[in-house]
């Protein structure tokens, strides 16, 4: 790739941050619709719904129970352990493999810039994924009146989740140039950490099975979004495991211009 190609693929205007994220953004959000990987990890989020969906109405029309809308969030939830490292991979370690971050530094577009602008259109294409969910709540809206208000919760409780996720994949994606290993890196870490609290049963010191417990994306989801509830301090946590990972990559984008 010569260096006119290279740059076209971005066009950052003049220095501001808006203008610059706002074009990268633009250009990272595209690119999600004609990425292989995109479409595969949509179609297999969307098949699993369905189908995890369908036996859900088998189950409730056998128990005739309530119905618990966030049940199936829950349930899309886990399944972004797996998927954020697919969506987040390529962001960061294709640009050190093809030297296209080389250009990107020498243009008037800051470190943060180019990290946001990543970070907000993988960000924006979950949200599209999760969005297509809501249908499956309309339906089963319209067959067993489930508690809307519990769904609501925990559709806010699952956007910041994957967030969070895809914050955790990005910094990873920033870490090599290896795409396969970002990928690796990124489902082992979220892998951990959603499966944290399990982790802290076999802790005996309680104040350091607390911190794990503490530590735990799946605890600050379940816990309360699940249920239907939003806390300021789950709120917060997914807040400041974003804002970690992203500080994260952007010294790790910055330590390029020393190379």
């Amino acid at each position: 790739m010569n260096d006119h190609q290279a740059e076209s693929r971005y066009e950052v205007p003049p220095p501001a941050l808006t203008g610059s994220v706002w074009a990268i953004f633009k250009r990272e959000l595209g690119q999600y619709f004609v990425s292989p990987i995109a479409y595969f990890v949509a179609f297999v989020i969307l098949l699993i719904m369905g189908l995890a969906f369908n036996a859900y109405l088998e189950i409730w029309k056998d128990q005739r129970t309530t119905a618990s809308a966030p049940a199936l969030v829950g349930f899309f939830v886990s399944l972004m352990v797996f998927m954020a490292p697919l969506l987040t991979m390529r962001l960061l370690a294709e640009e050190n493999r093809e030297g296209t971050i080389e250009l990107l530094l020498t243009m008037p577009v800051r470190d943060i810039d180019i990290v946001l602008g990543k970070f907000l259109g993988a960000w924006a294409y979950y949200t599209l994924l999760l969005l297509v969910t809501v249908v499956y709540q309309l339906i089963l809206a319209s067959v067993a009146q489930p508690d809307m208000g519990a769904a609501i919760a925990s559709y806010i409780g699952a956007w910041l989740y994957g967030g969070a996720s895809l914050a955790v994949g990005l910094m990873f994606s920033a870490l090599t140039e290896n795409q396969i290993v970002a990928g690796f890196l990124g489902l082992s870490a979220l892998m951990v950490m959603f499966q944290a609290n399990t982790f802290a049963l076999s802790i005996s010191d309680p104040n350091l099975r607390e911190l794990v417990r503490a530590l735990s994306t799946g605890t600050h989801y379940y816990r309360s979004f699940a249920n239907g509830i939003v806390r300021l301090e789950d709120v917060l946590f997914f807040v400041f495991v974003m804002a970690g990972a992203l500080f994260v990559a952007v010294r790790m984008v910055e330590s390029r211009r020393w190379r």
